[in-house]
């Protein structure tokens, strides 16, 4: 469990940070909530659409890892390209040092390899920049419900305005895996693609117009990953502009509804002002009723 006074080990493994100003408020956050830092040696490179070669983000992820005082390693933000480190992991030393792993967005793709290649539990959460006094009380109080207790079984629930909405009904239980569209599409076809099958699956995106939403979807589809997966639980499509006169919801209801999988809407994570924690690769229960849930049925930390 992440407790005030642990060390957390700060990474950029994909694009360079360009807002310093928000980085280091996020730092000065954490340390003033009681948080040691340490910080990889490729947190502040900038090498153009990377922050730094894959082979030195993966080690600076590594080194993390093999440090006995990080509790949790925290992202700098996401961005692109997280996933070119993926050849340069030891994922045999990544099991036998279980850490707590927060991110989102281009993080996506790492969170789930790390759960399917190593069987670790990772969070679909907070990165540094969410870290400051404008954050939300609701994302403190999910990101530290999640890494700081054992609560179990831990309903995720959203912010009272923005309500769960079912579209499908039903009710099935599995892994939870997923996150943002544009992350999970980059990973078919290679070695570290995503493994939907028995698990269910959740999506978020931003600033994609929902043209692009729509090709990213279908190949999903044809890639069978929704016909594999139990169930589907749609996030936020944050700042996604509307295309040919369709919208978001307009896909979901086209392209999703049909497979008749269980499917509830509307679940505040990833890029909204509200960030819900999900740990990916923790067993939960997707209730799809007239009074939609997502639970966590086991801890997701130890």
């Amino acid at each position: 469990m992440l407790e005030s006074g642990d060390t957390i080990g700060v990474v950029t493994l994909g694009s360079p940070i360009l807002n310093q100003p928000a980085f280091n408020t996020g730092i000065r956050t954490l340390q003033e909530m009681g948080f040691q830092i340490v910080f990889g040696r490729y947190v502040q490179s900038f090498g153009g659409i990377v922050a730094a070669p894959p082979a030195a983000r993966a080690e600076d992820l590594m080194s993390m890892f093999r440090n006995p005082d990080v509790k949790l390693i925290l992202a700098s933000r996401g961005g692109t390209g997280i996933q070119t480190i993926f050849p340069y992991l030891d994922y045999e030393v990544i099991r036998n040092n279980p850490k707590i792993i927060s991110g989102y967005s281009d993080m996506t793709a790492l969170l789930n390899q790390l759960y399917q290649a190593a069987n670790l539990i990772t969070f679909h959460s907070l990165m540094v920049a969410d870290f400051n006094p404008g954050t939300s009380a609701y994302n403190f109080n999910q990101f530290f419900e999640s890494t700081s207790t054992l609560i179990s079984p831990r309903t995720i629930y959203n912010p009272p305005e923005i309500p769960l909405e079912t579209l499908v009904p039903g009710n099935v239980t599995g892994p939870v895996v997923g996150g943002n569209l544009t992350s999970i599409v980059s990973t078919l076809g290679t070695p570290y693609e995503m493994d939907t099958t028995g698990k269910i699956f959740f999506i978020e995106e931003i600033n994609a117009p929902t043209n692009t939403v729509y090709r990213y979807l279908t190949q999903l589809m044809m890639a069978g990953k929704f016909n594999q997966c139990l169930g589907i639980v749609v996030g936020q499509c944050t700042n996604c502009s509307v295309s040919y006169g369709t919208s978001f919801m307009d896909l979901i209801n086209a392209l999703l509804v049909p497979l008749g999988k269980p499917l509830i809407t509307n679940l505040a994570t990833g890029h909204g002002l509200y960030k819900a924690t999900i740990p990916i690769g923790a067993t939960a229960n997707l209730n799809a009723t007239d009074e939609p849930s997502l639970t966590i049925l086991e801890p997701a930390v130890s």
